[in-house]
């Protein structure tokens, strides 16, 4: 358990954080890691799904949960006074789910209209794409939701054996930031999570090498929504602050490269951006651009152009300085949110087993130097080795055009 204090706020924040996620699934049960976190919320052996939602509003709480590709998170957020009664909440969610039949049925089709939901919004479509390509057949790669096919063959059964093998106590990592009783929080849990089993079997999921890959998905839109991608490092690299600050340069802002070249001097698209994917154990850095059709060919040739600039030239001083600034303040302000400061703990504690202090970071932003940034473009700068995802309203070559 890790737990932050702080007094001068009259608010908690807690998070259950279990080691499990999509990363963890094989092909036939695609999906399920989402499925459980659903179906944690739709009845234990206490309260059916109205009074579980009805014990959270009578605290005043706000709660929720989210299922990525490494963790799964229930959270809760309430008066100081009332986080005991929200931990009582969680853990009783956790530990007491009877994942009635009935509720997944109906369940599986809320997930089902989830996943329609993302395939008509083309840019959160095409970014799921990418990280099915630029990760092949590694697990991390595949999708949280779940495909039609595999929530379909995923009965009571398999999604209880799922479960019981990923719900741990060695899997768990409970995260608190607020003000709070920690001693008496601390209770609470060891208690609560004793009827879950000691440990689960290692997770070591076999690595496989990066291939180049391309997939283009016709509908009918109005606009191309494009995705390049290639592998980077992981959440605990030494490099990961350079990754994250050589992103913000390159396209994480208004004043980023891609942003003045592709949208204010060439008026090529209204939304472009870079990201950085981190996982434990691998990661891949990301270039989106939403264009018109007929805009698309020049868009790559810009975005190209950009990449061999990094490579070649690197950043100027007053780029590092200003992005070095705006990582920071994002940093702290996060910190200064409750929710922010716990969900930043449980993370760290689950998938690196440790937590950063604040100084720590902001030291680390700072020794980020030119070199270290032009040494990092070097492996994501052989801008015709990305591997590329479209949404887009016309047929095109997406291979010809990476690769040319």
């Amino acid at each position: 358990m890790i737990m932050e204090r702080t007094d001068f706020v009259r608010s908690a924040a807690l998070g259950i954080w279990v080691r499990t996620g999509s990363s963890h699934e094989s092909g036939d049960n695609s999906g399920v890691s989402h499925f459980i976190e659903h179906m944690m919320f739709k009845g234990t052996e206490q309260r059916n799904a109205r009074q579980i939602a009805e014990a959270v509003d009578r605290i005043g709480g706000m709660s929720n949960a989210f299922t990525g590709k490494e963790a799964t998170c229930y959270y809760i957020k309430t008066l100081s006074s009332n986080i005991y009664d929200g931990a009582e909440i969680l853990l009783d969610m956790v530990t007491g789910s009877t994942f009635a039949e009935e509720e997944m049925n109906k369940e599986r089709q809320v997930i089902l209209e989830e996943i329609k939901m993302i395939r008509d919004t083309p840019d959160e479509d095409v970014i799921d794409m990418i990280s099915e390509l630029v990760n092949g057949k590694n697990a991390i790669g595949q999708t949280i939701l779940g495909t039609p096919e595999s929530l379909a063959g995923i009965d009571r059964q398999k999604l209880v054996d799922y479960y019981c093998r990923e719900y741990s106590r060695d899997s768990i990592v409970i995260a608190a930031a607020g003000n709070f009783d920690p001693e008496r929080l601390a209770a609470l849990f060891e208690e609560g999570l004793d009827s879950l089993p000691a440990d689960k079997p290692a997770f070591a999921p076999k690595i496989y090498p990066y291939e180049q890959q391309f997939q283009v998905r016709v509908k009918d839109i109005e606009q191309t929504h494009l995705c390049m991608a290639i592998p980077s490092v992981s959440l605990g690299d030494d490099r990961y602050y350079t990754f994250v600050l050589l992103s913000s340069i390159f396209g994480g802002s208004m004043s980023s490269r891609l942003f003045q070249n592709i949208r204010e001097e060439r008026g090529l698209a209204y939304s472009v951006a870079s990201m950085n994917a981190f996982s434990s154990r691998s990661g891949f850095f990301t270039i989106y651009a939403g264009v018109a059709h007929e805009k698309l060919k020049e868009t790559v040739e810009a975005i190209k152009y950009e990449i061999e600039k990094l490579c070649e030239d690197g950043v100027s001083e007053d780029e590092l300085a200003m992005a070095k600034e705006q990582m920071k303040s994002s940093f702290i302000f996060g910190l200064e949110n409750i929710n922010s400061r716990m969900f930043n703990l449980g993370k760290n504690k689950l998938l690196l087993d440790r937590v950063f202090e604040a100084d720590e970071v902001l030291q680390a932003y700072d020794a980020v130097t030119r070199q270290d940034i032009l040494d990092a473009a070097q492996l994501i700068g052989q801008s015709t080795s990305y591997c590329g995802a479209a949404v887009t309203g016309r047929e095109f070559d997406l291979e010809a055009l990476v690769r040319s």
